[in-house]
């Protein structure tokens, strides 16, 4: 009723109304008019209820949660010779130390492949961050051999395992009497 009697008259005299200038006109008047006058069903200013209510706003998450938040995940084949994987028609290195996945899950955005992240397929954590290879430097750098992954289990070790050994030595080096000693008495007697 109060738009109609206030803010309708208001603008009665204007011939050529646009909708940018009643939407100016009615903020105008929301703000300056509408909330700072008393209300007879509250008793109070629509902005002093307002501010004395509790606050149910929520804060606004960073821009790197927002962009963090709209990425999708993929699941890649890595290849065998080189380590790579290919992403929207690039090619991707995975870090030597997960060359044993023969599958990969990455997350990026479609719209910004400068952060693409491989991730966990099971916990869904982040592992590290792939790049994209530079073709340029890669032609001119020098390679290390790689080992072949091998996936024969070793042989069980004989003997002290080597922790336990190096527990041992650390042991005997604290010059401490041990806490237990046979008495050389019961050896001799059956008793």
């Amino acid at each position: 009723m109060r738009v109609e009697s206030r803010l309708l008259a208001m603008l009665e005299g204007e011939s050529n109304l646009t909708l940018d200038q009643l939407n100016l006109a009615t903020q105008a008047w929301i703000t300056q008019e509408y909330h700072r006058t008393v209300h007879r069903e509250i008793g109070v200013t629509p902005l002093e209820r307002y501010l004395a209510g509790p606050n149910v706003g929520r804060e606004c998450p960073g821009s790197e949660a927002l962009r963090a938040a709209f990425r999708i995940e993929v699941k890649r084949r890595q290849r065998r010779s080189d380590g790579t994987v290919s992403l929207a028609a690039k090619r991707f290195e995975i870090p030597s130390r997960y060359r044993h996945l023969s599958d990969v899950r990455l997350r990026y955005a479609r719209w910004d492949l400068s952060r693409v992240d491989l991730i966990d397929p099971q916990s869904g954590a982040i592992l590290c961050s792939v790049y994209p290879i530079d073709k340029v430097a890669n032609a001119e750098a020098l390679r290390r051999v790689v080992e072949p992954v091998s996936y024969s289990p070793t042989p069980p070790s004989c003997g002290i395992a080597p922790l336990l050994k190096q527990m041992i030595a650390d042991y005997a080096a604290t010059g401490l009497q041990p806490a237990y000693l046979p008495d050389s008495d019961s050896k001799d007697d059956p008793t």
